[in-house]
């Protein structure tokens, strides 16, 4: 079992009812000993969404999209959960297996795939996987020819954080067809359809027309004796705190009802954000602040964290996330200052909020950013020699008797015990358990006289 080996780092740290993540991120931060960024991931969070999940769209099995963000933990619990797992590389593919997931819960939902990873696919008997093109068919034909493979059509969301149909997904009318021909002549077994209106899709009404579409194609397919059953919605859920999948599941089963009645057909979806987006909070020092002049010549405060766009922040350059930085401290009744936030590095392009209102802060104050999950630490890079912030992992009583008994997880997984927000912090911080030192300590201090002299501490309790 991976408890064997995890650090105290990588375990699950159980709050007790008066503890959440503010709290905790608010001890870490005033430890004194705390200078880098830093992450809370709350699993509770992942718990909820997939809680929501099954009961907004209780047809549709989760695959959960792995390159989202690729943590053991947050797989662990995936796989604790029940989800199934959508790997795009033969190295996602590895991770997944190694928690003890059995190949049939992954999908290799990559429609161009180097051949090593469509051997590595046959090796690990991961055999459901997606295709857009001829190519990829002939690829298949010659080294997997027993996969089952699953037709991707292409269908975009008028609005979505990031479109992804110019690059995957054939025209279900004019190309899906000419693919199905020439699958059956090459005697490939095709079992279903899949598509990806684009991810973070702010376009519910795509689903249907997606949906739809898949079921013109499971139509045609099925005059070539191709027997489909399975569907694939892909992904494009929203995870942030505040943002809700209700509309889109409205769709999505009102759709199923109409187009795919038919309980056989088995129905799948590629989450990621959903999932993890709001369970990682990151906390960011202001190490330096300069002023300048607004051309209006007001004062305008440039503040500098140490964190940026190379790092965490990778996510407002690659997956247009729109950021929002909320002061630790409270300054109630500071007025609201021209501000911009910069990452550490020496690059002008380090800009993580060119223009926002924020009190006038302090050297050492920290500026705390929600929402930040998804595609965010697997793309970060410690350019400029900047360490990649820690992730400091806990969960709620609740949780903590919900999943330690659900392979992959163990007890070992989780510390628990009655702490307090304190000693919690103290444990993170450090990174083993913090305790009292052994008493009698002999410390030198300097007397009146400048002369050296020893000095005996020792532990006394205090009586309330």
């Amino acid at each position: 079992m991976r408890a064997d080996t995890l650090s105290l780092d990588e375990r699950v740290h159980v709050l007790d009812s008066q503890t959440n993540v503010w709290t905790v991120i608010d001890q870490i931060a005033n430890t004194g000993m705390q200078e880098e960024a830093f992450y809370v991931c709350d699993i509770g969070n992942i718990v909820h969404k997939h809680k929501i999940w099954t009961s907004a769209m209780p047809r549709v099995k989760p695959f959960y999209a792995v390159k989202c963000n690729d943590s053991l933990t947050v797989l662990e619990v995936l796989a604790a959960l029940g989800t199934g797992f959508d790997c795009a590389s033969k190295a996602e593919i590895n991770k997944v297996l190694s928690l003890g997931v059995q190949s049939n819960r992954i999908i290799f939902a990559n429609p161009a795939k180097p051949n090593s990873h469509i051997k590595h696919a046959v090796a690990t008997g991961v055999d459901l996987m997606t295709f857009d093109n001829e190519t990829e068919l002939y690829k298949v034909k010659d080294l997997y020819p027993d996969a089952r493979m699953v037709i991707r059509i292409r269908q975009d969301a008028t609005v979505s954080q990031c479109p992804l149909g110019m690059k995957f997904g054939c025209n279900a009318i004019t190309e899906a067809p000419q693919l199905l021909k020439l699958a059956r002549e090459l005697g490939i077994n095709v079992v279903g359809v899949s598509f990806h209106v684009g991810s973070g899709c702010k376009d519910p009404p795509v689903f249907r027309k997606a949906i739809a579409a898949a079921r013109s194609v499971f139509d045609y397919a099925k005059t070539l004796d191709f027997n489909f059953n399975l569907l694939d919605i892909g992904g494009g859920f929203p995870g942030d705190f505040g943002t809700s999948i209700d509309r889109i599941a409205e769709i999505v089963n009102a759709a199923l009802d109409d187009y795919f009645p038919d309980p056989s057909v088995d129905v799948i979806a590629e989450p990621g954000r959903y999932y993890v987006s709001s369970a990682y909070t990151l906390a960011c020092n202001i190490h330096s602040i300069r002023t300048v002049n607004n051309k209006n010549g007001d004062k305008h405060y440039m503040y500098y964290i140490n964190d940026g766009v190379y790092g965490s922040f990778n996510c407002i350059l690659y997956d247009h996330q729109k950021v929002v930085a909320q002061p630790l401290k409270e300054y109630p009744d500071s007025d609201l200052k021209s501000s911009s936030v910069w990452g550490p590095t020496c690059d002008a392009l380090d800009e993580v909020l060119p223009n926002v209102l924020l009190p006038e802060l302090h050297l050492g104050d920290w500026l705390i950013f929600e929402n930040m999950g998804a595609y965010t630490l697997p793309v970060a890079s410690p350019f400029n020699g900047f360490p990649i912030p820690k992730v400091h992992i806990v969960a709620n009583e609740n949780v903590w008797l919900l999943l330690k008994d659900l392979l992959p997880l163990t007890e070992g997984h989780f510390i628990i015990g009655s702490r307090s927000p304190e000693r919690l912090a103290m444990e993170i911080t450090d990174g083993e358990p913090w305790s009292l030192p052994t008493m009698p300590i002999t410390i030198p201090v300097r007397g009146k006289d400048g002369k050296i002299e020893e000095h005996v501490l020792e532990f006394v309790e205090m009586c309330q």
